[in-house]
């Protein structure tokens, strides 16, 4: 099978690749560079086409031969989102279209599409099931729920086999810290190893529903091999409810340290609490068994401690 993935130089595409090369798998990789990294694909043998999910003529060549398409590129996070609303619409909204037109027109017959639990925004409801009502609480927010949203329309309109999957919290190896938009856990990671107090936005109360990379991509390789298909978006988490304070703990046993913690101002936009209700996920992957947090965040550490040698 030849599978397309857009965001393929990123942090969750270039973990799915070498799961989808190790099941013996072709892999087109479609990714502009602005956020992934040419030295993720290092040493993958995939055909790799540069160029932006807003490239009509890019996706076209990138669609070549393509039997699925798992979707993965996007800007990503919520204060980015803030700080330029119109950016992260048309990378995740607008160019979600573009690849749903250019699967439709190259006659791919399956495409999987990342969204996020972020559209549950203010639904205070846990866990969070699939057919609660959202409401986002920012412009990514918003962007990823009009991009499951068409994804799940082309299904109906064209026939289009596709799959929507609400990702909550994803870490793990190549997740990187160091910019203004790192997510929490590589953030706490580097601190901890540098050294410096972790910072945390709140009182340490916020929880999230943290899944390890490795589980994802073992459950995006099931639904493009299966050519999954499903009428509703479905939730990518196993049920966990992680308070930063306890993942605090978690890291300092990982890491034998004791961290120290600076807090800071809530941020805007951020949901307080998420918990997934994944009876949705199960029923379409009965098979799938989730890493642990403590293996998990022992294997982030080590890509970390091995990306600093």
């Amino acid at each position: 099978m030849q599978v397309l993935v857009t965001g393929g130089a990123g942090f969750i595409g270039s973990n799915l690749i070498e799961t989808l090369l190790r099941s013996g798998h072709g892999v087109t990789v479609l990714d502009d560079l602005s956020t992934g990294r040419r030295e993720n694909l290092e040493n993958l043998e995939v055909r790799f086409v540069e160029g932006s999910v807003l490239d009509a003529g890019r996706l076209e060549v990138a669609c070549e031969g393509a039997d699925s398409i798992v979707h993965l590129a996007a800007l990503g996070s919520v204060p980015r989102s803030i700080a330029d609303p119109a950016a992260t619409h048309a990378a995740n909204a607008t160019g979600t279209l573009m690849v749903l037109e250019a699967a439709r027109r190259a006659d791919v017959g399956h495409v999987v599409v990342s969204s996020s639990s972020s559209v549950y925004g203010m639904n205070p409801a846990l866990p969070k099931a699939e057919r609660e009502w959202v409401r986002p609480l920012s412009p990514y927010a918003v962007s990823k729920l009009a991009a499951e949203q068409y994804t799940l329309a082309y299904q109906q309109s064209f026939g289009l086999r596709s799959l929507a999957f609400r990702f909550f919290n994803v870490y793990g190896p190549r997740q990187r810290a160091g910019h203004a938009y790192a997510a929490v856990v590589p953030v706490f990671v580097d601190a901890l190893l540098e050294g410096r107090a972790l910072p945390v936005n709140g009182d340490g109360s916020h929880s999230r529903d943290f899944t390890y990379v490795g589980t994802v991509c073992r459950v995006l390789l099931d639904a493009v091999q299966r050519l999954v298909s499903h009428p509703e978006p479905v939730n990518l988490a196993f049920g966990t409810n992680i308070r930063l304070d306890r993942l605090i703990a978690e890291l300092a046993k990982v890491t034998d340290r004791d961290p120290e913690v600076e807090h800071r101002p809530e941020r805007p936009g951020d949901v307080r609490h998420s918990q997934a209700d994944n009876a949705s996920l199960l029923a379409l992957f009965p098979d799938v068994e989730p890493v642990s947090l403590a293996d998990g965040l022992a294997q982030t550490v080590a890509w970390f401690e091995g990306a600093a040698r």
